[in-house]
C-alpha cells in the first residue's frame, strides 16, 4: 500500500520523489548494511559535527563491482535543504568507495565495501541537521539510501519516561516527557522555530514529530504530553545468535549444511496475551560476529534463516513480516510471512550474515499501517531506548540546525 501511494503521487507530481527523502531498500545482492557512528551499532546513526561515520556493507555478487556516494542535506522534514553542496560539505562527493575486500574462506562468496566519514575527498560536513547518503552504481544507478543525523550541542535535553495516564493504555504505552533547557541559546518564537522529533529504539518509522512546547519557563520549554507523545511499548526483542555456524547456539533449533549452512529457528508463537518476562535485548539491532576467525567482516558465513510463527488468527488481507534493524524496519516481499500448509506455519527464509541478531513480528492491516502489538503484544514494563532531537531555524536562517538531544530508556518509567 506504502509503494502503491509513492507510485501513484509519483504519476499526479513527478517532482514528489525528488522532493521526499525516501530510504530506498537494497536489492537482494547488497546485504548486512552496517551504519555507526563512533560504537553506535545503529542503523541510523546521530552524532556530533566532527564525529567519524562508517558505511559498510556485501555484495553477493562478488565481481568487485564500482560503487559510488553523494551526501545530501535535509531540512526537518526531509525535504531538501536549501544550502547548496559547498556550504554544508568541505571536499567533494559523487567518490568512489575504494575500500573494498574480497570474502576469505566462506562458502558465499562476497565483497565487502566499507567507507569512514571524514576521508580524503570528503573532509568534513559542516552543518548540523539531517543527512543522507545515497549509493550509486558504475551505470550512475541508485542502490540504495541511508539516513543520518549530525548534532551540534547548544541546548540541553532532560528526558524521562512515564506510563500513560490514560487507563486505556496504562498497561500498553510508554509516554515521553522532556525538558528543552536553553542554556545560552536565544530561541526566538519557539512555537515556530522550535521542532522535535521523538525515536524509539532508532526507528524512524515509528517517529513522532514536531511536538508543541505546552509550557514556557524562562529558559525551558516543557513538553508533558501524554498520548501526543505516547508509544506503543512493544514487548523484549526475540534474538538469535549464529556466530557458530557448525553449532546450535542461541534461539537456533537445528542446523543443516547443503550449498551454504541453514539454520532453523525455534518456532514462535504470538506474545501478546503470555505474562510478560524480561530478558535483555540490544533494542531491534545486531552485530556481526563469527567464532574462530581474524576478521569477521569478510570471514563470516552466510546462512539462511529459518523463520516460523504459528499464528492461528485469520489474516483476512493482513500480512506478518520479520521486522528489526537488519533490515531497517522496512516490510517488504523479502521478510513477508508465508503459510505453509504443510507445518501449517507462517514461514520465511532471509540469508544472514552470522552474528547476533533481534528481531519481532509485525502485522500490517490492510490499509497500510504497522501493528507491531499484535503478535508479541505491548507491556508497559518493556525496556526501550528514546531519543528526543531538537531542530531549530532561526530568524533568516535557510535550514534547520540540530541543536540539542536527550535520551531516556524506559527501565527508568515512572508513573507520577
Amino acid at each position: 500500500m506504502r509503494l502503491l501511494f509513492i507510485f501513484v503521487l509519483s504519476l499526479l507530481n513527478p517532482w514528489f520523489l525528488l522532493s521526499q527523502a525516501i530510504e530506498t531498500p537494497e536489492p537482494y545482492y547488497i546485504k548486512s548494511i552496517q551504519f555507526k557512528g563512533g560504537t553506535n551499532q545503529a542503523q541510523l546513526p546521530i552524532i556530533r559535527l566532527g564525529g567519524k561515520l562508517v558505511l559498510s556493507f556485501d555484495d553477493l555478487r562478488a565481481n568487485e563491482a564500482d560503487y559510488y556516494y553523494r551526501i545530501s542535506h535535509y531540512n526537518f522534514d526531509w525535504t531538501p535543504s536549501d544550502l547548496s553542496k559547498g556550504e554544508y560539505l568541505d571536499g567533494f562527493d559523487d567518490v568512489r568507495i575504494e575500500q573494498y575486500t574480497n570474502s576469505f574462506n566462506s562458502l558465499q562468496l562476497y565483497a565487502h565495501y566499507e567507507v569512514a566519514f571524514p576521508n580524503r575527498e570528503t573532509r568534513a560536513l559542516k552543518k548540523s541537521g539531517n543527512y543522507m547518503i545515497h549509493i550509486y552504481n558504475d551505470d550512475g544507478d541508485l542502490v540504495f539510501a541511508r539516513k543520518f543525523m549530525l548534532l551540534e550541542d547548544q541546548v540541553t535535553v532532560g528526558v524521562a519516561i512515564k506510563r500513560s495516564r490514560d487507563l486505556a493504555y496504562i498497561d500498553t504505552k510508554q509516554a515521553v516527557q522532556f525538558t528543552i533547557y536553553s542554556n545560552d541559546k536565544l530561541l526566538i518564537n519557539p512555537d515556530r522555530s522550535v521542532k522535535t522529533m521523538v525515536l524509539q529504539n532508532s526507528n524512524l518509522k515509528t517517529a513522532i514529530t514536531d511536538l508543541k512546547p505546552q509550557y514556557t519557563m524562562g529558559q525551558e520549554l516543557i513538553y508533558r504530553y501524554d498520548q501526543p507523545a505516547a508509544f506503543w511499548a512493544g514487548n523484549e526483542f526475540l534474538n538469535f545468535d549464529s556466530k557458530e555456524a557448525r553449532v546450535a547456539n542461541v534461539g537456533i533449533r537445528r542446523i543443516e549444511l547443503n550449498d551454504l549452512f541453514e539454520h532453523y529457528l525455534f518456532t514462535q508463537s504470538p506474545r501478546k496475551n503470555r505474562p510478560y518476562t524480561y530478558y535483555p535485548d540490544i533494542n531491534g539491532n545486531f552485530v556481526v560476529r563469527s567464532l574462530g576467525v581474524q576478521n569477521s567482516q569478510i570471514e563470516a558465513e552466510y546462512i539462511f534463516m529459518h523463520f516460523g510463527l504459528r499464528y492461528d488468527e485469520p489474516l483476512n488481507g493482513r500480512k506478518l513480516y520479520v521486522n528489526g534493524n537488519f533490515n531497517n524496519y522496512d516490510l517488504n516481499v523479502a521478510n513477508e510471512l508465508l503459510f505453509n500448509t504443510e507445518s501449517g506455519l507462517y514461514e520465511t527464509v532471509l540469508l544472514l550474515k552470522q552474528g547476533f541478531y533481534n528481531y519481532n513480528f509485525a502485522l500490517e492491516e490492510t490499509d497500510g499501517t504497522i501493528n507491531l502489538g499484535a503478535v508479541d503484544g505491548n507491556y508497559w514494563q518493556t525496556e526501550n531506548q528514546y531519543s528526543v532531537l531538537v531542530y531549530y531555524r532561526g530568524p533568516g536562517d535557510r535550514y534547520d540546525q540540530l541543536i540539542g538531544m536527550g535520551q531516556g530508556n524506559s527501565n527508568m518509567i515512572t508513573t507520577n
